[in-house]
């Protein structure tokens, strides 16, 4: 019997294992969604009934104070004023769940008591949708709202049209914030150092990147008849179906970078891409950059070039939101233009 039993492929046991450990998922999921759907419901009592206090204010607070003690001393803790407030604002920002919108089951608490905090509707529904989707974890999500992700695509989608397919200023961003390295802020670095930084925090950096890119290669050599070009950085990205060229430069961006891009771009178009590939992506990453150079250079016409500055440093939204009006500087119509 024993030998028989060590005779045994072992993919036997891995699948009864992986039975189990996709069923305590799914279970810990299914908990997690009804839990989410019972503080809504919470919610949406505490504020019916404060609807019928006398005076809101002091009624709501008193009445809030009570229910966090009985619930404390019959479920024990989770059931603070602070928490029962959250509940409360859970339902004032999704009044009409299950009219026109519905809870994600990939999403916990934490998810959606970061995402309540967002003012801006369409901001909200963007990061229920990427961290559904992408499945970031709560402190993913956090970061990335900090970040401030979505302002920093170059054109958000539209809620109702996410499901529809992106195009490169759907997922591409300015700037990209790369705090994760831990780099010091006031020192001059060199590429290559930024370079391996980046390859040793792929996993980081991938994430940062967005949906669906992955890594090509390093240093990406390719060769005409009399020489040879190295490529900082080489991804794929699945979703656009083409190859992301990163170049990247420590300092301002200048007219000698966007002219090696555009030859990069073109090279590997005509050596590298795939019938099946759309045309390649090239995206100058740098220190800092002139946006008058980007408005009459090539990228301002061509579609596969993209000039993006980097931040080493997790910026506070006074900081990137000087980085987003510099961004769009010029995005005046053209009467109101100088």
């Amino acid at each position: 019997m024993n030998e028989s039993l060590s005779t045994t492929d072992d993919s036997f046991f891995r699948s009864v294992r992986e039975i189990l450990a996709e069923a305590r998922r799914k279970a810990a999921t299914s908990v997690n969604f009804i839990m989410v759907e019972a503080y809504w419901r919470i919610g949406e009592r505490i504020v019916l009934e404060e609807q019928g206090g006398q005076s809101k204010a002091t009624y709501g607070r008193e009445l809030i104070r009570e229910l966090s003690k009985q619930l404390g001393l019959e479920f024990g803790k989770g059931f603070s004023m602070a928490n029962l407030k959250n509940f409360r604002q859970f339902y004032l920002t999704y009044p009409d769940l299950g009219k026109s919108y519905a809870l994600r089951s990939e999403l916990g608490w934490t998810h959606y008591r970061l995402i309540m905090r967002i003012e801006e509707p369409k901001a909200r529904e963007y990061y229920v949708h990427e961290a559904a989707t992408q499945g970031w974890t709560s402190r993913q999500l956090e970061r990335n709202i900090r970040s401030g992700w979505h302002q920093r695509l170059l054109k958000a989608p539209e809620p109702v049209q996410q499901s529809v397919s992106l195009t490169p200023e759907n997922l591409l961003k300015d700037p990209y914030i790369l705090e994760f390295l831990n780099l010091p802020e006031d020192t001059k670095h060199h590429e290559r150092d930024i370079e391996t930084a980046l390859i040793d925090n792929l996993q980081s950096f991938l994430l940062e990147l967005g949906r669906g890119f992955s890594f090509v290669g390093r240093q990406f050599r390719i060769s005409s008849e009399t020489s040879h070009f190295y490529i900082d950085l080489v991804f794929y990205n699945y979703l656009l179906k083409c190859f992301v060229l990163l170049d990247l430069k420590i300092d301002k961006l200048a007219h000698q970078d966007i002219g090696q891009m555009d030859m990069y771009v073109r090279m590997f178009d005509d050596l590298k891409r795939g019938e099946d590939d759309n045309p390649t992506l090239g995206i100058i990453l740098c220190a800092d950059k002139d946006e008058t150079i980007v408005r009459y250079s090539v990228l301002n016409e061509n579609a596969q070039l993209f000039a993006a500055k980097y931040l080493t440093v997790l910026p506070s939204e006074e900081e990137l939101a000087r980085e987003l009006e510099a961004r769009h500087v010029f995005d005046l119509p053209e009467e109101d233009a100088p």
